[in-house]
C-alpha cells in the first residue's frame, strides 16, 4: 500500500483571492498519520465544501488541499484493533475535509476516534446519501425529540427546506408523525417538498420579521434552521410556549436579533447542533437510527449521483444556493 496512486481533487492556491480546482493523481504517503487508512468509495457534497475550495480560511487554512468532509467505504489497512481490513465504516466531522486531506480522494488516513462502523442496514452509499447534512438534520430531530416536542403538540417548521439539512429533516419528522411546515425560496420546489413528507410550503419572507417585535404569534412548536439571522430570531418569537428550535447553520447571517422575551416569557429553548465533535456514544446512536428505524423510504429521492470528474459544476453550484437535497460523489 505504500507507492499506491489514487485520484483526487486538489485545491491549490494560485494568490490571496484566487484557488484553482484539478483531478489529479495522489500518493498514499502524502496523506497525514492515523490509525486507520480507508478506501473510500463514496463521499457528498456539503456547503462546508464548498466554501473549503474557495480558500475560506475559516474552513481550510493550508493549501493544496483535498477537500469532502464526508467518506464511506471500506479499511484498507488499521493499526487499532477496533478495525480490521474490509470493514464498511463511515467517516464525517472532525477535521476531515478541512485541513486534513477528505472524502474527495480515493483514499484517507485518519485517527480510529473518527470512525464509525458502517451500522447494518445501510449501504456506504445510503450512508452518503445521508453524510453530514443527513446526519446533522438526525441530531435536530433528535434534540427536539429529547426536549419533548412530540408531533401532538402541533406544526414543526423547517428552514432552508430543500437544501441538504432541510430536505432530510422535512422527510425525518414527516415519517416520525409530524406535520411539517417546509419554508423556501424556491417555490418551483413545492412537489419535491410534498414527495419528503411536507404538509404545508411556505415562502420563507414568512420566516423573516423585520419589525423588530419581541414577540409574534404562537405558530409552531419545533423548528430546525439552517438559515440563522433574522430568520433563527423570528422563529424563536413565533414558537409556542415550551417549545424549541434548533439551530444548524449561518448561511443568511451569524447575528441573532432577538431579546430574551422568548424564553423568559415562553419557555422557548434554542437547542443547539453541534454535528464536528458529537460524542461517539451519540454518534453511533444516531447512524443507527438512520440505519433502522429512522431509514427513509425516500431515501433514493433525496439525492443526485455525480463522479469526481464532473464535481466542479456542482460545487459552484451549492455555493449560489442552487443545490436540491444531496449530492453523492462516486469514488470508485
Amino acid at each position: 500500500m505504500r507507492d499506491t496512486i489514487f485520484r483526487a481533487m486538489v485545491v491549490s492556491k494560485i494568490n490571496e483571492k484566487d484557488f484553482i480546482r484539478q483531478i489529479t493523481e495522489r500518493s498514499i504517503n502524502e496523506l497525514p498519520e492515523g490509525e486507520v487508512l480507508v478506501r473510500v468509495r463514496f463521499s457528498s457534497l456539503n456547503y462546508k465544501d464548498g466554501l473549503s475550495c474557495t480558500g475560506n480560511p475559516g474552513v481550510t487554512r493550508n493549501y493544496p488541499h483535498t477537500p469532502g468532509i464526508d467518506a464511506s467505504g471500506e479499511v484498507a489497512e488499521s493499526s487499532d484493533s477496533r478495525f480490521k481490513v474490509g470493514d464498511s465504516v463511515i467517516v464525517t466531522s472532525y477535521d476531515l475535509g478541512m485541513n486534513t486531506s477528505g472524502g474527495f480522494g480515493q483514499y484517507i488516513r485518519v485517527p480510529a476516534d473518527w470512525v464509525v462502523p458502517l451500522p447494518d442496514g445501510l449501504s456506504v452509499k445510503e450512508a452518503m446519501i445521508y453524510g453530514t447534512a443527513g446526519y446533522t438534520a438526525a441530531l435536530s430531530v433528535h434534540a427536539l425529540l429529547k426536549h419533548g416536542v412530540t408531533p401532538d403538540q402541533g406544526e414543526v417548521v423547517v428552514t432552508g427546506s430543500t437544501g441538504g439539512v432541510g430536505s432530510v429533516s422535512v422527510a425525518l419528522l414527516s415519517n416520525l408523525g409530524y406535520n411539517v411546515v417546509a419554508a423556501t425560496g424556491k417555490t418551483e420546489e413545492t412537489e419535491f417538498l410534498r414527495r419528503l413528507g411536507a404538509e404545508e410550503i411556505i415562502h420563507r419572507d414568512e420566516v423573516n420579521d423585520e419589525s423588530r417585535k419581541p414577540l409574534l404569534r404562537e405558530r409552531w412548536v419545533g423548528a430546525v434552521d439552517t438559515v440563522g439571522g433574522t430568520t433563527l430570531a423570528t422563529l424563536l418569537k413565533a414558537i409556542k410556549r415550551g417549545g424549541a428550535a434548533a439551530a444548524t447553520g449561518l448561511v443568511a447571517s451569524a447575528d441573532l436579533p432577538t431579546t430574551v422575551f422568548p424564553f423568559i416569557l415562553r419557555g422557548v429553548s434554542l437547542l443547539g447542533i453541534d454535528s464536528g465533535e458529537t460524542p461517539m456514544s451519540l454518534r453511533s446512536e444516531i447512524w443507527n437510527n438512520l440505519a433502522g428505524e429512522w431509514k427513509l423510504p425516500q431515501l433514493k429521492q433525496l439525492s443526485i449521483d455525480c463522479t469526481l470528474d464532473r464535481l466542479d459544476p456542482e460545487i459552484d453550484k451549492i455555493l449560489a444556493g442552487g443545490q436540491r437535497g444531496r449530492v453523492v460523489v462516486d469514488l470508485q
